[in-house]
């Protein structure tokens, strides 16, 4: 059983760049740092309909969550996000 589908509602591409421009400056990463920015359907009980998943690839890699969708993500949730990990 597939607990996670990519299927359901797109991101905008528009969102997903300001997200990453976002996460670039307010972690204060290089341009050549790789980063990923994905949108995932959560088909258990109890988990948020939509999450959003920010990975920085740099070793050691670090993931933060959003219990959001990606378009609907402002600057000043990634704020909090980076504050309390």
């Amino acid at each position: 059983m597939n607990l996670f589908s990519q299927s359901g509602p797109k991101p905008n591409p528009a969102a997903l760049q300001q997200t990453k421009a976002w996460v670039y400056d307010l972690l204060k990463l290089k341009p050549d740092t790789d980063i990923s920015v994905g949108q995932l359907q959560c088909r258990e009980p109890d988990c948020p309909p939509i999450e959003t998943v920010i990975t920085n690839l740099s070793q050691p890699a670090q993931q933060y969550k959003i219990h959001k969708a990606l378009d609907d993500i402002e600057r000043d949730d990634l704020i909090h996000l980076f504050q309390t990990e």
